[in-house]
C-alpha cells in the first residue's frame, strides 16, 4: 500500500470511527485511532469505561471492526493497543 493510498484509508476509518463513537459515548467509553500499518491492521484505543470493560474484546471485535470492515474492505483487522 502506497503512503497515498494508506493516507486515503486513515481518513476513511476516522470517518467511521467518528460514526461508532456516539455509541461508546452513551456507556461511558470512547475509541481513538492511532494507527494503520501497510498490512491494513487498524490500531485503536478504547479509552473510558471501554477501556476497562471485561467486554472490551466483543465491542472491538463484533462492534467497532465489523462496521469498519462494512465500508472498508481493505482494512484486514482492528486491534487494541
Amino acid at each position: 500500500m502506497t503512503d497515498q493510498e494508506k493516507s486515503v484509508i486513515e481518513v476513511r476509518v476516522q470517518n467511521a470511527l467518528s460514526q461508532i463513537r456516539p455509541y461508546l459515548q452513551q456507556d461511558g467509553g470512547d475509541v481513538e485511532y492511532v494507527d494503520m500499518t501497510n498490512e491494513g491492521v487498524v490500531m485503536v484505543r478504547l479509552t473510558g469505561h471501554c477501556g476497562s470493560c471485561p467486554h472490551a474484546l466483543q465491542t472491538l471485535k463484533q462492534g467497532i471492526e465489523t462496521a469498519i470492515k462494512r465500508v472498508i474492505p481493505e482494512v484486514k483487522s482492528v486491534e487494541r493497543i
